[in-house]
């Protein structure tokens, strides 16, 4: 699993360099579907990644405030703030039986897991359509060829 979800840093990352390079406006212009905007969908991916991981730990989820990341250099700082309880979660550490704080249900590890790299898959295809929308050849997906 560790390695699917080096995958999707990686494609975090590249994706975060291109959202670099676009305006203001561009990244916070309304949309169909994801979180509705560039941003805010950036975030979410980061946001909920970081709370199933420090759950997973047995950790206080920490609220961030979506304000306090109006770039995607603060994304970018947030990705990395946080990237060592992910990898802990990853890599065996916290309990097998999850019951996060802002839920009722418990959850085993490895589906909460399998639930995030999903997510953040999920929601790359999504900002893969809108940047065809705006002329930008999307970050690949192909996971084989990929260097890691």
């Amino acid at each position: 699993m560790r390695k699917l979800f080096q995958y999707n840093w990686t494609v975090r990352n590249e994706w975060l360099a291109i959202c670099e390079k676009l305006s203001r406006e561009e990244l916070t212009k309304s949309r169909t579907g994801g979180m509705e905007s560039i941003l805010r969908t950036l975030f979410h991916i980061i946001d909920v990644e970081i709370s199933w991981a420090r759950a997973i730990l047995g950790k206080a989820d920490v609220l961030h405030a979506e304000s306090d990341y109006a770039s995607i250099q603060d994304l970018r700082k947030l990705s990395e703030q946080y990237r060592e309880d992910v990898i802990q979660a990853v890599s065996g550490k916290g309990t097998d039986l999850v019951k996060p704080g802002w839920m009722d249900q418990t959850f085993h590890k490895d589906d909460i897991l399998r639930h995030i790299l999903a997510h953040e898959i999920h929601h790359m295809g999504q900002l893969s359509v809108w940047a065809r929308e705006i002329g930008i050849e999307p970050v690949s997906a192909n996971v084989i060829s990929r260097q890691q």
